[in-house]
């Protein structure tokens, strides 16, 4: 293990800036401004190197948001964060899988920047009040009221039940076997009443301008889009941000990663990333931790 607290903590910085970002090419470029930073600092007189690398991160990260969000009022179709191919471990601890899960970001998307900034210090990392103060330009006491408004925002939208892993697995192995096979009434049983399907295609491969909503609807898109496909179609099981999704390639060549989201032993939510400009991270395991 390296002694350049930089080095140590690198895999946590990454967290932090794909948490806030949600895109694991935005949070390389932030770590490396960080780096950046950090190596134009005296570092002796820095009492503790990980909240200070935390922070600076951090306001790399806010000053990065305000650039997607112009960025993303041009984009495409619906805009889903980077998938990231993830390792056993991440699935392991709980709450960072959750944290990064496809459900999760796009919760995390409809905060604002010092919001999301607030949640994902206090609620994923576990910073101080004060620390996270620093980092955003508040006061603790304010930053205790965002963090309120912030924690009930995403209670609101984001999937109540912890789901076992093992049937997470089995959920989206039915999944894949009914997709594959073409068996529409195999996909209505795995599929929630209420199931919502997003693509990502930015404009760049096929997909799905808006959600498609409804396990008829749902099956039917999926089933009509598998008849449209030239070439041999092939998909595996992979984890997608921490949970079981796939990995679909044509003819060898990855074309699509989709998250799964399974609640109560059916799909409720499916998050398709078609972009190839987003499918860098999933040939490699990201290093995440907390």
């Amino acid at each position: 293990m390296s002694d350049d607290p930089f080095v140590r903590h690198r895999s946590l910085l990454f967290t932090v800036a794909y948490e806030l970002l949600g895109s694991a090419a935005d949070a390389e470029d932030v770590v490396q401004e960080t780096w950046l930073r950090w190596s134009d600092v005296d570092h002796a007189q820095v009492r503790d190197a990980r909240a200070y690398l935390v922070r600076i991160v951090t306001r790399q990260s806010l000053n990065r948001l305000r650039t997607l969000a112009r960025r993303r009022e041009d984009y495409v179709g619906e805009w889903l964060p980077e998938p990231l191919l993830t390792s056993p471990d991440v699935a392991e601890d709980v709450e960072l899988a959750e944290s990064v899960s496809m459900a999760m970001l796009t919760v995390l998307e409809t905060l604002g920047p010092t919001e999301r900034a607030v949640f994902v210090l206090r609620e994923v990392f576990d910073v101080p009040f004060d620390e996270i103060a620093e980092a955003v330009g508040k006061s603790p006491a304010a930053v205790r009221q965002v963090a309120h408004r912030a924690r009930d925002h995403v209670a609101a939208r984001r999937p109540r039940v912890r789901v076992d892993r093992t049937e997470q697995e089995r959920v989206v192995e039915r999944f894949l076997d009914s997709l594959l096979t073409g068996d529409l009434q195999g996909l209505l049983d795995v599929l929630a009443p209420d199931v919502v399907a997003v693509a990502d295609g930015g404009g760049l491969a096929r997909a799905a301008r808006k959600p498609v909503v409804g396990a008829e609807r749902v099956a039917a898109y999926l089933v009509g889009g598998l008849r449209k496909t030239a070439g041999e179609l092939t998909a595996s099981t992979v984890s997608i941000n921490g949970a079981p999704g796939l990995r679909i390639e044509l003819d060898g060549v990855l074309a699509t990663a989709v998250a799964v989201t399974v609640v109560g032993g059916r799909v409720t939510h499916l998050f398709a990333v078609a972009n190839p400009s987003k499918l860098a991270r999933v040939d490699a395991e990201a290093a995440l931790t907390r």
